[in-house]
């Protein structure tokens, strides 16, 4: 569950060049795909290790913490839902797909800490966390085109509703 509500960023991002790009579709959508599941991969590791070193002074207030974050990730999806996008011009050289890949990836790490502080392993949330990204990337960016009529408001709304669950799940 965390891995798609993680996820949901990107394909949000390669539902709209799913919707621009009519040349090199295959090309184009392997690319994409590929930098924001491979960011979203490594940023939960990165966050997961940088918590180690301060883990000892937080650990008893990891479930709060784990909380606090999981509700915070949920209600920023639900607002940014409901607030207006702007239009922007799109690209897809190098430089873009790196900061799409950061920019996607952001909540990703938030989610390494709290892993971290869960006590759970890195190695296989990280790796499913980047190909279910990949795999809603693609997903994403195939169907950006046939489904123009689905408001990207539900699919955000949604991902923060499963990071709310998972959030009050902790405490329980």
């Amino acid at each position: 569950m965390l891995a798609i509500a993680l996820s949901i960023d990107a394909c949000v991002v390669s539902f709209s060049y799913g919707l621009k790009y009519d040349k090199e579709r295959l090309k184009n959508a392997f690319l994409l795909s590929s930098f924001t599941g491979i960011f979203q991969g490594i940023m939960p590791v990165i966050g997961y290790f940088l918590t180690y070193f301060v883990k000892i002074y937080i650990a008893p207030y990891s479930s709060l913490i784990i909380f606090l974050i999981f509700s915070y990730l949920g209600f920023k999806f639900i607002t940014e839902a409901f607030q207006p996008k702007a239009k922007k011009e799109l690209c897809i050289n190098l430089k873009c797909l790196i900061l799409i890949g950061i920019a996607t990836s952001l909540d990703a790490f938030s989610a390494g800490i709290t892993l971290s502080l869960y006590g759970n392993n890195i190695l296989k949330p990280a790796i499913l966390i980047a190909i279910i990204t990949f795999l809603n990337s693609n997903l994403g960016f195939f169907t950006g085109g046939k489904i123009k009529h689905l408001s990207t408001k539900y699919l955000e709304i949604i991902a923060g509703l499963i990071l709310l669950g998972l959030g009050i799940k902790v405490l329980l």
